[in-house]
C-alpha cells in the first residue's frame, strides 16, 4: 500500500517504489541505486530516490499511529467496523487526529460536567423544539451547579460546542474551506514603522492562504516572531461556517438560541482549531519551498566551476585586525601565511602591496582569492595592485577573484579545523579556506556545516533537523556526482563518499599515510572495518588517477569491467585504445553488450563514461569583472549595465553581487521576456551574469537589477506583494482576537 500511494504521488509505477524500498532496507545508498542500480528501478534519480524516502517514513509513522489509534479505540470498547474501515483509509495524519478526538483522553471539559448533570436531554429538546421559550425548557432540569436556567442553558451550549469541536468530518471540512477561501492579513504595529521598515511590504498586507508563496509565508511569520507585524486570519464569511455546523447537527437557524450557540462554536472552538491548522499547514508548505530553494542553492555552490589546482593566495579582509593571508601550492597545502594591515587606521598600503608581491613570486601564485567580506571592495583593490606589479616585474599576472566566505569563520573555530592546523592562528585558517575554496569548492564546503554556507533566507525559521536532513543529501549527492580522488581528498570528503562514514574516511587516511598512494580499487579492501558492503557503494565514485588500472579512473563500478572486456574483445582494442576513441564508442550498440545483469542504460553509462572517462561535471571556471569606480551603493545609477556573480538564488528572483557589498535583486519578473515560473531555470549560484541597475535606494539599502538589458531604468516595479492574487471573501464579524492569540501563544507560535 505504501508503495501504491508513492507511486502515485511521483507518477511511476507501484514496482519501481517496492525495488527501490528494498534496496535502501537492505543498506544501498541513495547514489549507489541512482548510478549503479537502474535496471532494477526503472531508471530513478536520486531526487525520486530521496522523495521516496521521505514518504515512506512519514507513511510508515502513518500506519503505526493508526494501529496506536485503533488499540487504544478498541480498549475503550468502541471500535466498530465502520470507524476501523475510516481509520485504515486515512492518508493524512490531520484526518487521522480528527478521528481520533472524541476518543483521545482528555480533562473533565465543561461539556463533560453538563453532560454528568443530565443536561443533553435539554440540548435534544432545544434542537427539536427550536420555537419553544429556551428559559421555560431549562426549568426543567435544573440541579446542583446548574441552579438557574441561564447556567443551565450555558450547559446545554457547551455540550453542542463539545460536538463541534470533536467532529471530525466537520473539523475537516471546516479547515479546508478555511484555508481555500480565507486570507492572511496583516499590518505593522503601532510605534514599529521605523524600527521594520524592512518589512514595509507588509505594513498593509493581504492575500490569499492557498496562493502564498514559501518565502513570503516565512517573512510575515518572521515581522511577527520580531514584534514588527500584527498576523490576523481571515477566514471569510462567517455565516458559510455557521450554516456548516447548522448543516452537519441538524440545527434551526430560525431559534435564536440555536443560531447564537452555533456562532459560539464556531468563534471559540473551530475558528480557534482551523486557524491553528492554517497555520501549521502554511508554516509546512513555507518549509517545503524553503527547503527546495536551500537545496538548490546549495547544490549550484557545492558544483561551482572549480578555479582547479593553481597556487592560490587566500585574502581574508579587515580593517583594524588586517587582511589575513595564506598561500596554498596545486594541492591545497599551506606554503605561507602572513598579516597585513593596508586599511584603516594603520594604512601600510605600500608595505602590504610589497609583502604580498613578494608572496606570489616565491609561490609562483596564479590565483588571489578574496573574501566578500568587511573590507573585501578595498582588499580587491590590494590584490588588483598587487597583480599588477608582478606583472609589470615580469611575472605571470595573477587572476584576483572575489569568493564568498560564507562560513569561514565557521571552519576556523571548528575542531576539523584544529586538527588540520593544530600551530596556525584560528583567524589564519579562514584565509586558507578561502583559497582552497576558490580552488576546489566541493572539496572544501565539505567541511563546513552545509547551513552555515549561506544559501537561503530564513533558514533558523525552518525545521532544523529537516533542513540538515535536506541540505547533507544534497552534499552527498554533489560529491558522489563529482566523483573523489582518493588520494588527494580530505577525510571530511571522503566521509561523503556514498558507504563511506567517519571511521572509514580516517581509515583510509591513515591507510594512505601509512602505505603511500593507492594505485588500485582493490587496495580499498585492506582498509580497516572497509567491508564486502562499503567497498560496494563507495567503489564507483572513488577515483585513482595514473593507477595500475586505467578503469580506476572512470565512474565505471569495479563489478561492471566484466563488460568493459567484452567491448574491448568485440572491437579488438585493449582497454587504453578504447578510452576516449569516440569513432569506436560511438558506433557501439548498447543492446549488443547487456545481459541479465547488466542492462542498457548500464551499458549506455559504460560507453558514455569510457568516451570521456573520470569528466567533471561541473562548469568552465569563469569570473565576473566589477565596473571601475564603482565601489559603494551611492555610486550605482539608474541604467547602467554591470557584471556580477549570482549570490543567491530565491523563489522570486536572484541576488546579485555587483561589487557595492550589497547585493541587487532581479525580480522574477524582470529575468527574462518569456514567464518564468522558477528563477533557477534561468540562473544559477555562481554564475556571472549582466545586469542593468533598475532602481537604487540607498537609505533601504536596495537595489533593483533586470537581466534584459533592454528595459528602461526606473521602470515600474515589480507587482507589490501586499496585492493579493485574487479577491478573498471578506469576513462579516471578526472572531475576538484574544482567544486566537491565547491559542497560538499557547500553542508555540
Amino acid at each position: 500500500m505504501i508503495a501504491a500511494t508513492i507511486a502515485q504521488e511521483i507518477g511511476v509505477r507501484p514496482d519501481q517504489v517496492e525495488t527501490a524500498l528494498k534496496l535502501l532496507a537492505e543498506g544501498n545508498t541513495v547514489p549507489f541505486i541512482a548510478r549503479y542500480r537502474k535496471e532494477v528501478t526503472g531508471g530513478l534519480d536520486d531526487t525520486q530516490l530521496r522523495t521516496i524516502e521521505t514518504r515512506a517514513t512519514y507513511l510508515k509513522e502513518l500506519e503505526e499511529r493508526k494501529q496506536t489509534i485503533l488499540d487504544a479505540i478498541e480498549e475503550q470498547g468502541k471500535l466498530d467496523d465502520a470507524l476501523r474501515r475510516e481509520i485504515l483509509e486515512c492518508t493524512t495524519k490531520a484526518r487521522l487526529e480528527d478521528l481520533y478526538l472524541p476518543y483521545k483522553k482528555r480533562r473533565k471539559t465543561k461539556a463533560d460536567i453538563a453532560r454528568e448533570a443530565g443536561l443533553e436531554p435539554l440540548l435534544e429538546e432545544l434542537i427539536d423544539k427550536p420555537s419553544a421559550d429556551p428559559n421555560e425548557l431549562a426549568k426543567a432540569y435544573l440541579t446542583e451547579g446548574f441552579e438557574d436556567e441561564k447556567k443551565a442553558l450555558d450547559g446545554a451550549r457547551a455540550i453542542i460546542v463539545d460536538r463541534c469541536a470533536l467532529d471530525a468530518d466537520l473539523v475537516g471540512q471546516v479547515r479546508e474551506e478555511m484555508f481555500s477561501t480565507g486570507t492572511m492579513e496583516a499590518s505593522v504595529v503601532a510605534g514599529k514603522e521605523t524600527e521594520g521598515a524592512k518589512f514595509k511590504d507588509y505594513f498593509e498586507f493581504s492575500e490569499p492562504f492557498d496562493s502564498l508563496p514559501s518565502h513570503r509565508i516565512l517573512a510575515l511569520l518572521r515581522g511577527e516572531s520580531e514584534g514588527i507585524l500584527q498576523l490576523n486570519l481571515n477566514a471569510g464569511d462567517d455565516d458559510i461556517y455557521e450554516n456548516m455546523i447548522a448543516t452537519r447537527f441538524e440545527l434551526d437557524r430560525t431559534s435564536k438560541w440555536l443560531s447564537q450557540a452555533v456562532r459560539w462554536g464556531w468563534r471559540t472552538k473551530l475558528y480557534i482549531s482551523a486557524g491553528l491548522d492554517v497555520r501549521m499547514r502554511l508554516k509546512e508548505i513555507a518549509e517545503e519551498g524553503a527547503l527546495k530553494v536551500f537545496a538548490t542553492n546549495l547544490r549550484d555552490v557545492l558544483l561551482a566551476a572549480p578555479a582547479g589546482q593553481r597556487a592560490t593566495l587566500g585574502l581574508d579582509p579587515g580593517y583594524r585586525n588586517g587582511v589575513k593571508c595564506a598561500v596554498v601550492d596545486p594541492t591545497g597545502k599551506v606554503l605561507d601565511t602572513s598579516i597585513v594591515y593596508p586599511h584603516q587606521p594603520q594604512n601600510q598600503w605600500s608595505q602590504a602591496v610589497q609583502t604580498l608581491s613578494t608572496l606570489c613570486a616565491t609561490h609562483g601564485v596564479e590565483l588571489l582569492a578574496v573574501g566578500n567580506g568587511t573590507a573585501s571592495r578595498e582588499s580587491e583593490k590590494l590584490a588588483v595592485e598587487v597583480a599588477d606589479l608582478v606583472a609589470r616585474a615580469g611575472g605571470k599576472r595573477p587572476t584576483s577573484v572575489v569568493v564568498s566566505e560564507s562560513g569561514a569563520s565557521v571552519y576556523s573555530a571548528s575542531q576539523l579545523a584544529a586538527d588540520e592546523f593544530p600551530n596556525m592562528d584560528v583567524s589564519l585558517r579562514g584565509a586558507v579556506s578561502i583559497a582552497r575554496r576558490l580552488q576546489d569548492p566541493l572539496a572544501e564546503l565539505v567541511k563546513i556545516d552545509p547551513k552555515a554556507i549561506g544559501v537561503g533566507q530564513y533558514q533558523h525559521d525552518v525545521n532544523q533537523a529537516a533542513l540538515a536532513r535536506t541540505l547533507d543529501g544534497v552534499v552527498e549527492d554533489a560529491v558522489n556526482g563529482v566523483g573523489v580522488d582518493i588520494n588527494t581528498a580530505s577525510g571530511p570528503l571522503l566521509e561523503r563518499v556514498a558507504g563511506v562514514n567517519a571511521t572509514l574516511a580516517d581509515n583510509i587516511v591513515a591507510y594512505r599515510n601509512d602505505n603511500g598512494l593507492f594505485t588500485t580499487r582493490k587496495e580499498l579492501k585492506k582498509v580497516p572495518r572497509l567491508g564486502p558492503k562499503a567497498y560496494e557503494q563507495s567503489a564507483g565514485f572513488l577515483r585513482i588517477s595514473g593507477g595500475k588500472d586505467p578503469l580506476d579512473s572512470s565512474a565505471v563500478h569495479p563489478e561492471a569491467y566484466p563488460v568493459v572486456h567484452k567491448i574491448a574483445s568485440a572491437t579488438g582494442l585493449t582497454i587504453d585504445e578504447l578510452i576516449g576513441n569516440t569513432r569506436v564508442l560511438g558506433g557501439l550498440n548498447p543492446a549488443d553488450f547487456a545481459d541479465d545483469t547488466f542492462g542498457i542504460p548500464t551499458v549506455s553509462d559504460i560507453i558514455s563514461e569510457l568516451d570521456k572517462p573520470g569528466r567533471d561535471p561541473r562548469p568552465e571556471f569563469k569570473t565576473a569583472t566589477f565596473k571601475e569606480g564603482v565601489e559603494k551603493i551611492s555610486d550605482l545609477v539608474p541604467g547602467m549595465v554591470l557584471e556580477g556573480t549570482v549570490t543567491n538564488v530565491a523563489a522570486f528572483g536572484a541576488f546579485v553581487d555587483v561589487g557595492v557589498h550589497q547585493d541587487g535583486l532581479v525580480h522574477i519578473s524582470a529575468m527574462s521576456n518569456k514567464f518564468v515560473s522558477d528563477p533557477h531555470e534561468v540562473v544559477r549560484s555562481g554564475e556571472v551574469v549582466r545586469v542593468k541597475v533598475l532602481e537604487v535606494d540607498v537609505p533601504r539599502k536596495r537595489i533593483s537589477l533586470t537581466l534584459r538589458l533592454e528595459d528602461e531604468a526606473q521602470a515600474k516595479k515589480p507587482e507589490k506583494v501586499s496585492k493579493p492574487r485574487k479577491q478573498p471573501r471578506t469576513r462579516q464579524k471578526p472572531a475576538p482576537r484574544g482567544s486566537m492569540a491565547d491559542a497560538l501563544k499557547n500553542a508555540g507560535f
